[in-house]
């Protein structure tokens, strides 16, 4: 069967199934808003799944059925008045005014930004000239520049984009194939260390932001760039140094030392030339940047979103700034931010319809969750977390349906002695834990589109680290997350 016929067929599914949702009779404690939320939220992940159709067609299929389904049904407070249509593309279109989705606009700008005048590659090429010659060092190296760009490149995707054509640089000019081991080693760790430090640092991936904008309608809950880091980066300097030792033991390359690797880099790192003038203005913007991040609520009371659009504004600027406007617009993943932006507004849909309340009651409550102490509720949530990503291509996808459930859980829980916010917030961590196959997360698949490695062996390095990982998060919410007050 071509591709063709199998989107042709999942597409028919994702109606049909929407379809038998729609036309059941209403169970009880659902209002009708409720059932087609639910409706849409199963149309739209048999979409995500199968990927039948891109995340921006899905997105505008996902407004048109929540405007004329939800639009037409009783409102859940007076089921004698409907949404209306335009209540409902309210609703629908609500996610673009959320302040997440803002970060995650101004997070783009930033990483067009370093692509633009190339400062990414000249720090990735800066941190690998100055490790070792042995393939244990470049592997160190390798884990380094994706944890610096981490912060200054706030997309996994543009973080892969600048690691994956260095390090298959340095692959060829050591006379190596493309599918050489030491091209799998220095991939995969590249790839699993973008995922890990998506957890450690906030504006390090766009499906973080997905869970904080529900957790605000839902809590009134925000987190400063600091606190996120408090709570999150110790997780992933651990789950960096466990990704070091389970490389080097797992893959073994053709030669252990190196030496023209050195050379080669540096060769690369001359051919840039001295810093541009754009690129040391860069520099003075990303650094200011991320001192406003870590210092919110500390030493000024402006949020992440907020001083991110400041950034922009200034790297916009003629003679101060690093780029035109016509530069950049082509470069902007605009559908990335509908998508983005319509998961937010399905997943508040969710909620304020009590879909995703009836969700998690009739499972997550069902499995008698809500009755279990609270590291039960951690290991078996985050344990069925892992095991859906399986499906989900997309983390924010994931996140935009997972997320509203779980809040949901905590908010019919009621009053609790450990803080449910929390508890969502790291289920959002579990959400990132894209280690396991190509299809988990979009580095993976622009990696493993290189030839470099297979999905066996990307599966051999997820599976140590799945596992380590989901010991780790239940080892701190039994100590550290407690102890920092995060639960």
């Amino acid at each position: 069967m071509n591709m063709q016929k199998k989107k042709i067929i999942s597409m028919i599914a994702a109606i049909v199934v929407f379809l038998i949702i729609i036309l059941l009779p209403t169970p009880e404690g659902l209002p009708v808003a409720g059932q087609r939320a639910l409706a849409i939220l199963a149309f739209a992940v048999i979409l995500w799944i199968t990927e039948a159709v891109t995340y921006p067609v899905s997105a505008a299929a996902i407004i048109g059925l929540i405007t004329i389904f939800i639009g037409l049904a009783p409102t859940v407070e007076d089921p004698s008045v409907t949404y209306s249509t335009k209540g409902a593309l309210q609703l629908a279109l609500g996610g673009f005014s959320n302040t997440a989705v803002g970060l995650v606009a101004g997070a783009s700008f930033l990483a067009v930004a370093m692509e633009i005048t190339g400062l990414h590659k000249r720090i990735a090429l800066y941190i690998m000239s100055k490790v070792g010659t042995k393939a244990s060092s470049l592997v160190i190296g390798t884990i380094l520049v994706s944890i610096v760009l981490a912060f200054f490149v706030p997309s996994a995707t543009a973080r892969a984009g600048t690691l994956v054509p260095i390090l298959l640089g340095i692959v060829a000019a050591l006379s190596l194939a493309k599918s050489s081991k030491l091209s799998a080693l220095l991939m995969i760790t590249a790839v699993q260390s973008i995922s890990i430090w998506n957890i450690g640092i906030k504006t390090a991936a766009a499906q973080n932001m997905v869970a904080l904008g529900f957790m605000g309608e839902a809590f009134g809950f925000d987190i400063t760039w600091g606190k996120w880091f408090i709570y999150a980066a110790p997780w992933s300097i651990l789950m960096s140094v466990v990704l070091y030792f389970v490389m080097t033991r797992l893959i073994k390359p053709e030669m252990d030392d190196l030496k023209d690797s050195k050379g080669l880099i540096k060769a690369q790192l001359n051919e840039l030339g001295k810093m541009s003038k754009k690129e040391m203005k860069l520099v003075t913007i990303s650094v200011l940047l991320l001192i406003a991040w870590a210092t919110e609520g500390i030493l000024h009371p402006f949020d992440s979103t907020s001083v991110t659009f400041i950034a922009v504004a200034i790297m916009l600027l003629p003679g101060v700034g690093v780029y035109t406007w016509k530069e950049v617009e082509g470069k902007i993943p605009w559908g990335t931010l509908i998508v983005f932006a319509v998961g937010v507004s399905m997943g508040s849909v969710l909620l304020s319809t009590k879909g995703a309340e009836w969700l998690s009651l009739n499972t997550l409550e069902a499995m008698g969750l809500s009755d279990m102490p609270l590291i039960g509720i951690i290991m078996v949530l985050s344990l069925f977390n892992i095991l859906i990503h399986l499906g989900f291509a997309s983390a924010t996808s994931l996140s935009s349906a997972f997320i509203p459930i779980v809040i949901a859980l905590v908010i019919s829980m009621g009053a609790t002695d450990f803080s449910g916010p929390g508890l969502v917030l790291i289920q959002q961590f579990v959400i990132s834990f894209g280690f396991l196959l190509p299809v988990s997360a979009p580095q993976n698949m622009l990696a493993y589109g290189t030839g470099a490695f297979t999905s066996k062996d990307l599966l051999k390095s997820g599976i140590p680290i799945t596992l380590i990982g989901y010991l780790l998060i239940i080892l701190f919410s039994m100590t550290y997350w407690q102890w920092v007050g995060l639960l």
